[in-house]
């Protein structure tokens, strides 16, 4: 955890910028496979983001890193005002452009994650989901969660996390980082906690599963040609039989059909 206590905040290191620049270009691209991804959009994890939270109807909510706007339209049938922020301003463009006709409570900002445009204490909630796997500063995006809720205030994350074990979570990531190259690094829940513990959250629910994944929808979504695509088969080819039977790796006729990785949804509640 040394690298990531580490960073200064307001200071953006070359590779942090590189790393945003990554984001913006992958994203940007794909933009439209985002909206349309079963993955994102039809998660089961979205009906639980209403009922996790239980926000009233007059509820102010950011939505970090938005992408396809899945959670930003959630939302914003139940609430008051949404604020979906995205790095990307492609990706917001174009997420915009699907929801404005239907939803006129969902304003959209081009921010960073890791240092929002936001005044302390100015919202009721703060969501993020399936996307901090890409933040070069996850403390920062956390520090920046807790500032800018209301005091009692709920946060609540979604992602990909990196089994507990050291070896898994390198493999995972590598896979990740071959198929993605924006992909920066996904932590593991205990990673997690020591970060909501650092910055004041406390957490008071959650729930672990597991996420599978069809191998050419997702191995296309990111991926800029065959080469790369043969890649990373062949890394989930030539994992350790532990490593197939713990990610849940399916293989037929020599070719990867499906795998599975881990998934966590932590509620917390701004001390």
């Amino acid at each position: 955890m040394r690298e990531q206590f580490n960073g200064q905040k307001g200071l953006v290191t070359l590779k942090d910028y590189e790393a945003k620049e990554l984001v913006k270009s992958i994203f940007g691209k794909n933009a439209e496979k985002y909206v349309t991804s079963t993955t994102h959009s039809k998660g089961d994890d979205l009906p639980l983001i209403l009922e996790w939270l239980n926000l009233k109807d007059d509820s102010v909510v950011l939505d970090v890193a938005t992408g396809g706007g899945h959670v930003a339209r959630t939302l914003a049938a139940k609430v008051s005002t949404v604020f979906a922020t995205d790095l990307t301003k492609e990706m917001l463009s174009n997420t915009a452009a699907h929801l404005k006709a239907q939803f006129k409570n969902i304003h959209y900002i081009v921010a960073d994650a890791e240092s929002m445009p936001f005044l302390d204490n100015t919202f009721d909630a703060v969501t993020c989901r399936i996307a901090p796997h890409h933040f070069p500063n996850p403390h920062d995006f956390i520090s920046e969660a807790n500032r800018v809720l209301k005091p009692g205030g709920k946060f609540l994350l979604i992602d990909n996390i990196a089994p507990a074990d050291s070896e898994k979570g390198a493999f995972m990531n590598q896979v990740e980082k071959l198929r993605d190259t924006s992909h920066v690094r996904c932590l593991s829940i205990s990673e997690w906690r020591t970060l909501f513990q650092a910055y004041g959250l406390d957490e008071v629910r959650s729930e672990q599963k597991k996420k599978k994944f069809l191998f050419s929808d997702w191995v296309a979504r990111t991926t800029e040609n065959q080469q790369q695509r043969d890649e990373v088969e062949q890394l989930l080819l030539n994992a350790p039989e532990e490593f197939k039977e713990y990610f849940l790796i399916q293989i037929s006729s020599g070719k990867i059909q499906s795998h599975q990785i881990d998934e966590w949804m932590a509620l917390c509640v701004k001390k």
